[in-house]
């Protein structure tokens, strides 16, 4: 199995958000998981971003989701 990393500025465009943004994330509490590599490296995995946007899907602006 073949772990696909994206770093941080190309998380960002496949998310359409900014970097600052998940800069923020991370330190806040990261809703948007991440993996450190090394002692600075972020990356976020391909599958970890797939699995949380398919979390965010909801039915109308009122619908708070599935909590866990």
């Amino acid at each position: 199995m073949t772990i696909q990393l994206l770093t941080t500025a190309e998380t960002a465009e496949l998310l359409g958000i900014s970097k600052a943004f998940l800069e923020r994330d991370r330190w806040a509490g990261a809703r948007i998981p991440f993996i450190k590599v090394g002692a600075r490296a972020v990356r976020y995995r391909l599958a970890d971003l797939e699995d949380y946007l398919a979390r965010q899907v909801r039915v109308s602006t009122s619908d708070p989701g599935h909590q866990t």
